[in-house]
């Protein structure tokens, strides 16, 4: 079956209920995007990517990553120089347009996004930047609240043998984290691991 969505990945754990929403329920068949240069340090980038890939193989599907590295643009931005649009809207718009950018590159008629599926993102505005985004290139945006499916779906990467995450990604996010301790030695132990790997 040929893709005929380009749906925008932030990780393995939160594409999982949206996968099963759009491909069970819709009939449809997406094609992975990994875009996401917020995530920081590039380790946590490397991990959230290869688990999307675990995703992919288990269902059988392709991932198309690109590797754009842009903690500058996180930790120094400054709403003030970019119209009042706040850290995280500049995240949404950033991602949201290049998804769409790339969806009309491929010929993809739509697509969609996984941060549509967290109650801990701001819904409204991921749909308000998702509409515009496909507005600007000339295809549609799949508005769909998966976020009912939140934990069945965390449930299912546990099941999967994901790794889940307990920040959102950029650094300023891990610094506002209760987490960051347990983050930064499992970010160390698994680059550790990945390095022994290659020895």
């Amino acid at each position: 079956m040929t893709e005929n969505i380009l749906l925008h990945a932030c990780c393995g754990p939160c594409a999982e209920y949206p996968l099963d929403v759009l491909i069970s329920e819709e009939g449809l068949r997406p094609l992975l995007f990994f875009y996401n240069p917020n995530i920081h340090p590039q380790v946590e980038w490397q991990r959230r990517r290869d688990n999307l890939q675990k995703v992919a193989d288990l269902r059988g599907l392709n991932v198309v990553v690109e590797a754009d590295y842009a903690e500058n643009e996180w930790v120094h931005y400054d709403p003030a120089q970019n119209g009042g649009l706040s850290r995280c809207q500049m995240c949404y718009e950033t991602r949201l347009d290049r998804t769409a950018a790339k969806a009309r590159e491929l010929g993809l008629p739509a697509f969609t996004t996984t941060l549509l599926v967290s109650p801990y993102q701001d819904y409204d505005e991921l749909v308000r930047q998702g509409l515009a985004a496909a507005q600007r290139h000339g295809v549609e945006f799949l508005v769909r609240d998966f976020r009912p499916g939140f934990r069945a779906g965390q449930n299912q990467a546990r099941e999967d043998g994901l790794y889940r995450q307990k920040y959102c990604g950029c650094r300023p996010s891990l610094e506002q984290s209760d987490f960051k301790e347990k983050i930064l030695k499992g970010q160390a132990a698994w680059q550790a691991e990945q390095e022994k790997g290659q020895d």
